[in-house]
């Protein structure tokens, strides 16, 4: 029997406007499931039942006062939460962190102001780790976020929470973001559909600084479609971004529709991080991947490395400089993750010079690699480098340990964010343990359109919407 959740966002949408579904009831139906699955997989940290609840009420008068409901915005009347690494305003804002606890939202971010002038109502915010810095969402605010499909493992980061959530059913969609993989990774882990955006893309004004261009904010779905409609209501420049996307002629969720037409592929599994070894059921689902485009009519070639190992210690540089820029009183590093205090000393000790070279280094090795990957209409690697990692196998290792393993983890993800391309998961595979495992696909600067029209043509091919994890009965 079909439950409410399994309806995609859209469909919701659109029987909100019809008065087929209400409001109200898409609510209620979330909050009750948040109630009983929340401690389960750690999707929330703050839950705003009564603000859902008005909203939703809202939601409803105005479908029933509508002349017309067909002119409601795009996700009226739709649940979809805010990841805790962005502020809205009267709610609690932890930014992962126990120093944070008690703090609530001054301001609406950006993005935050877009999906509510699209409709939709705000369920809660979801768990990340403290300043979105890990790969995985462990701390001391809440139980560890955990993927769906296997609660002994980690829903991955740091857009971990936002992945639980619609993976278990206890949000439609999400909002999430991505500075080395946050929204790709998690959504391998637990088999969804993300997209990292164009640089530029989606604002991250006017708390959150854009200063290294490297995080974005962007939707995690369980449809391509789906995905493609929140993208389009999150995008937008606002003034002060340091940023501008290409434009996009129509709408991302038009690409949803479109076939992509025969496309150049190129492929690569050689991770850039050293020590880096590509577990065999990630070769498999590359494989998969690579055999699938084929039949589908792409031509797909190898592509030769772009990103060496030397590019790694000057990403490490930013990431580290990026830790210190959330303030911390001196009387409060004491409430800090082992981790985050690490990276923050590491931060602290780099001086503007090194900052200046990792910048011109990272710049430089862009300026050789875009030509090569600019002959691509898209480029497949696998998402990650190893299954669903188990709950604590980073978070309970020291910091340098830890984030050693986070790097062989994650070997792909990140020369993304640097070059500010768009990448996608899509989740075609899971190996014989029930575990999904994620491909990346990336594009040119500003070519979303390409990727969602490719990945609708894989999802057609092979559709995964009806792969469900045990959990999502319940």
């Amino acid at each position: 029997m079909t439950q409410t959740h399994d309806l995609s966002a859209t469909r919701m949408a659109a029987a909100v406007r019809t008065g087929e579904v209400s409001p109200v009831e898409l609510a209620d139906h979330y909050l009750a499931r948040i109630e009983r699955l929340n401690e389960q997989v750690g999707a929330y940290v703050t839950v705003t039942a009564e603000r859902a609840r008005d909203e939703a009420r809202q939601a409803e008068k105005a479908v029933q006062d509508a002349a017309d409901p067909a002119d409601l915005p795009p996700l009226h009347g739709v649940p979809v939460p805010v990841k805790d690494l962005n502020m809205v305003d009267g709610v609690r804002f932890t930014i992962g962190s126990g120093v944070y606890a008690g703090l609530t939202g001054f301001a609406d971010d950006n993005v935050v102001t877009l999906l509510r002038r699209a409709g939709s109502v705000l369920l809660g915010k979801t768990a990340a780790p403290e300043f979105g810095l890990p790969c995985y969402t462990e701390g001391d605010l809440g139980p560890p976020a955990r993927t769906p499909w296997d609660l002994s493992r980690s829903a991955g980061g740091s857009s971990g929470g936002a992945a639980a959530a619609v993976a278990s059913g206890l949000a439609p969609v999400a909002q999430g973001s991505d500075g080395g993989g946050s929204i790709r990774i998690p959504s391998s882990a637990c088999g969804l559909f993300g997209i990292k955006p164009t640089r530029g893309r989606i604002s991250q004004g006017p708390v959150i600084p854009d200063l290294f261009g490297l995080s974005t904010n962007g939707p995690i779905a369980r449809t391509v479609g789906d995905a493609a409609l929140l993208l389009d209501v999150m995008a937008g420049r606002m003034p002060g971004d340091l940023y501008a996307a290409p434009p996009v002629e129509g709408t991302f969720a038009s690409y949803a529709g479109r076939p992509p037409g025969r496309l150049r592929i190129g492929r690569s599994r050689e991770p850039a991080v050293p020590g880096a070894v590509v577990h065999p059921d990630c070769v498999a689902a590359y494989d998969a991947a690579s055999e699938l485009l084929v039949e589908l009519g792409h031509e797909v070639v190898d592509m030769p490395p772009v990103f060496g190992p030397d590019l790694v210690p000057h990403f490490e540089t930013l990431w580290a400089v990026m830790a210190t820029i959330t303030p911390v009183a001196g009387d409060s590093e004491h409430l800090l993750q082992p981790l985050t205090r690490w990276l923050r000393s590491r931060g602290e000790a780099t001086t503007a010079p090194q900052v200046f070279q990792a910048h011109a280094a990272l710049q430089g090795a862009l300026r050789a690699a875009f030509p090569v990957m600019d002959e691509f209409d898209a480029i497949l690697h696998p998402t990650l480098a190893e299954p669903p990692a188990p709950v604590g196998y980073f978070h309970d290792q020291e910091p340098a340990e830890n984030f050693e393993r986070q790097k062989r983890f994650t070997p792909f993800c990140a020369m993304y964010n640097i070059s500010g391309q768009p990448a996608v998961n899509v989740p075609l595979h899971w190996n014989d343990d029930g575990l999904p495992i994620g491909i990346m696909l990336a594009g040119r600067l500003g070519g979303e359109g390409t990727l969602i029209s490719l990945s609708a043509q894989l999802e057609e091919a092979r559709p995964w919407i009806g792969r469900t994890p045990g959990i999502w009965t319940a």
